[in-house]
């Protein structure tokens, strides 16, 4: 092997690296908090959050017992008619949209600045006609659900529910968009790569899942459900073609895409017809919007949603409005919306290619994009092409979804299966590791130094620099997980909590003759076809053929990706990030064809509960403090620094700075549901009335961070075709944060309001 050198520039970002792993290390071990309180709660201005750990079952958790059951009111349930009872709602969840990384690229400095869309959390309730049985299911606008935040989420809804909603009926799964906030999690990986847990976003996260159900509960009403399915064409591409050709030839003829293009919808409507929901489910990644951006929104699958409701919610603002649209991921590991594919940046040369990598620049310059002229218009393109595909499968769905209702569900330790590859050989899964090419990153968002994928030879530069740091991977661990060479042995490190999770929800639920598999991670394309192939199987072996599987990603706790035995030869990113070794998705496969012979042999009350997972509060707080919010001498929070002009045409921006404050001051306290409306004044009422609000894909808030607790806030309107002329104005709303020596910080709301300006359509 070639003696390997470094550029000027390499051997500086590897200094860099060096020292901010040795300082990360050490600020895991020195800012450890050990009173179970990660950030102040009474930042709020004096508004609590209540915190409710699940029991310990493994070290590092914290004995809190369960609050006493205060049931919220059963809606009345009627019984005679044919159908399910139907509820849905939706609140807010967006948690703190500034000092916060963005959760998904892993790109250190890509901290969200404002917002473009609000987050939201959309949950449907479906119960039988005596409303014995009930299933729930949630989609989130979050990157991916964190076991944290179930066991959270599963124990407030205990304390108010009973045993209503538990464990294995209820399913809470993320979009994944790459463009929500980080900082909700409990294991360490996850901790380092949020720079710290959020305690305020984390509980409004909670709180706005909990209200969600909450709303679909006391909304439960009679009515009929409705499936369909069809192809979505023209929005994906296989991003690592090279890793699903190492799957059979035979296996790979029976398809005729490398990519899953099927939607599967459910139309809800009540028994007059009228409309309540939409629930589908389809493959691919939510990055149209790129590792630049600095806004949350909740990139083409939120703007699928955001069209839908927008369509059946008429006259009401985005985010408002009974009626709920979702759009929750599948097997997406392998997916991307770029469809322009990948091209070097710098020369602009195909990198389509086995380590997605460029001759000048390496994989960092190997990128994919499209189909528009920027991340935002790309976002748009591929969010309405799912729109418009799902609201025709919508119109035409006829298929009535009739029969039971069943869950199953258990916690795995996942470190150690057994998996019968057939009656005679037995293999294991491994405690969980990171590869090489983990860092590499993906063409949608390639990893900061020069790492590739495909690596199966490890280097021994960076095997010295782990071993040094963190200690070397024991023989067991790099044996179990071979050919994967080991970047980080995260099975093996424990301080100061577990790096990765060990037990994993496996969950199961069943709407008459649909299946919906809760999966904790990301399935590349051929895994998530054996998977579903497996459980219709199952199904139909102990007399329930004919079943329709979905796939369900990001659910319960997330576990990285999981590829075919295959694919985890070549060692793409998404094997390097299959974290339980090259025989996990057969695991899967045999731990969900047990709940699915537990559901259709109705011994789901035999299943074992399995080892309950941890509830740490021990956790590294953010290392960006909390400041007083200070305005310019003269000026209040929320005057005008820079006036929009008098008059725009449609098409164009109009733009108003203001006197800001922190806006993550605003994740715990709701005086004001909005950081911003666009209000346009109606002579007939002598009124301003509110068109756009922060939750429009035509409105953008940039916070701009000044020194020494001073800041702007930019407010842009993108004036739409649809825009009436007229008289306009923009408001902010905030909250500043005052601090007084020896006493706790108060949170103030202010509002500002731009003058008056005009629109014209010519």
């Amino acid at each position: 092997m070639a003696k390997r050198t470094f550029s000027t520039l390499e051997s500086f970002l590897i200094f860099l690296l060096v020292m901010m792993t040795a300082i990360t290390v050490a600020l895991l071990s020195l800012l450890f908090i050990t009173s179970g309180t990660i950030e102040n709660h009474k930042d709020s201005g004096g508004q609590d959050f209540p915190s409710t750990p699940s029991s310990p079952a493994t070290q590092g958790a914290n004995t809190t017992q369960i609050p006493p059951v205060t049931s919220a009111p059963e809606p009345p349930l009627f019984q005679n008619f044919s159908g399910y009872h139907i509820g849905v709602g939706r609140a807010d969840c967006t948690g703190q949209v500034s000092d916060i990384n963005l959760m998904g690229y892993g790109k250190s400095g890509q901290k969200a600045w404002g917002i473009l869309t609000r987050l939201y959390s959309r949950a449907f309730i479906l119960a039988e006609p005596d409303g014995s049985n009930r299933i729930v299911f949630v989609n989130i606008d979050i990157g991916m659900v964190s076991q944290r935040l179930r066991l959270e989420v599963l124990n407030r809804l205990k304390s108010k529910y009973g045993s209503l909603y538990r464990r294995d009926n209820v399913i809470l799964s993320g979009t994944h968009t790459h463009s929500g906030p980080a900082g909700y999690f409990q294991y360490t990986v996850f901790v380092i790569a949020s720079e710290g847990f959020s305690n305020r976003t984390f509980q409004y996260m909670v709180n706005g899942i909990v209200k969600s159900i909450d709303i679909a509960h006391a909304k439960l009403t009679p009515g009929k459900i409705f499936t369909n399915k069809g192809n979505v064409e023209g929005v994906q591409i296989n991003r690592s073609p090279y890793s699903y050709l190492q799957n059979p030839q035979s296996e790979r003829a029976r398809y005729s895409s490398n990519t899953d293009k099927e939607m599967v919808v459910l139309k809800m409507v009540d028994l007059n017809g009228d409309h309540l929901g939409f629930l589908s489910w389809f493959a691919i990644h939510p990055v149209s919007m790129n590792n630049t951006n600095h806004l949350v929104n909740s990139d083409n699958m939120g703007y699928a949603s955001y069209l839908f409701e927008q369509e059946m919610n008429r006259g009401h603002l985005p985010g408002e409005g009974p009626y709920v649209a979702a759009f929750a991921s599948s097997n997406l590991g392998d997916v991307s919306p770029n469809t322009l594919g990948p091209h070097c940046v710098n020369t602009g040369e195909s990198c389509d290619n086995i380590n997605s990598s460029c001759s000048i620049g390496g994989s960092s310059m190997c990128i994919a994009m499209g189909p528009g002229k920027d991340m935002l218009d790309s976002t748009q393109i591929i969010g309405r092409a799912i729109y418009q595909r799902a609201k025709e499968l919508y119109d035409s769905a006829s298929q009535e979804v009739t029969g039971p209702l069943a869950s199953a569900h258990q916690w795995v330790n996942m470190t150690d299966v057994t998996v019968w590859l057939n009656s005679t050989y037995t293999v294991k899964t491994c405690k969980p590791a990171l590869g090489y090419s983990f860092a590499a990153g993906t063409i949608d968002g390639p990893g900061g130094l020069n790492f590739t994928q495909g690596n199966t030879d490890g280097d021994p530069f960076w095997d010295t620099i782990r071993d040094q740091i963190l200690g070397q991977p024991s023989e067991e661990i790099k044996e179990c997980h071979k050919p994967k060479p080991i970047l980080l042995h995260t099975g093996e490190l424990t301080k100061p909590n577990l790096w990765h999770p060990d037990i994993v929800d496996v969950q199961l639920i069943t709407l008459g003759s649909l299946a919906i598999t809760a999966i904790p991670g990301e399935l590349t394309t051929m895994s998530g076809r054996r998977l579903r192939e497996a459980v219709q199987a199952e199904f139909a072996y102990y007399g329930m053929p004919n079943m329709t599987v979905v796939i369900s990603g990001l659910c319960n706790v997330y576990t990285h990706y999981i590829t075919t035995y295959e694919e985890y030869q070549v060692q793409r990113y998404e094997a390097a990030s299959t974290i339980y070794g090259p025989h996990t998705l057969s695991a899967y496969i045999q731990l969900f064809r047990g709940l699915a012979k537990a559901i259709a042999t109705d011994t789901v009350a035999n299943l074992s509960r399995g080892p309950e997972p941890p509830f740490f509060t021990q956790l590294l707080i953010p290392l960006i403090p909390n400041i007083e919010d200070k305005a310019p001498l003269g000026k209040n929070f929320g005057d005008v620094l820079q006036p929009a002009r008098s008059e725009y045409r449609v098409g164009e921006v109009a733009e108003v700075i203001f006197v800001g404050a922190n806006p993550k001051n605003s994740a715990e306290n709701q005086t004001y549901p909005t950081f911003l409306t666009v209000e346009k004044y109606e002579a007939t009422s002598a009124s301003w009335q509110t068109v756009h609000n922060d939750a429009s894909w035509d409105t953008y808030f940039y916070w701009h961070k000044g020194l020494a607790g001073h800041s702007n806030a930019t407010i842009a309107w993108h004036i739409p075709a649809t825009a009436q002329p007229g008289r306009y104005r923009i408001k902010y709303f905030g909250h500043s944060r005052k601090q007084t020596i020896f006493k706790p910080p108060v949170i103030l709301p202010f509002e500002g309001t731009s003058p008056a300006f005009g629109v014209v359509t010519a």
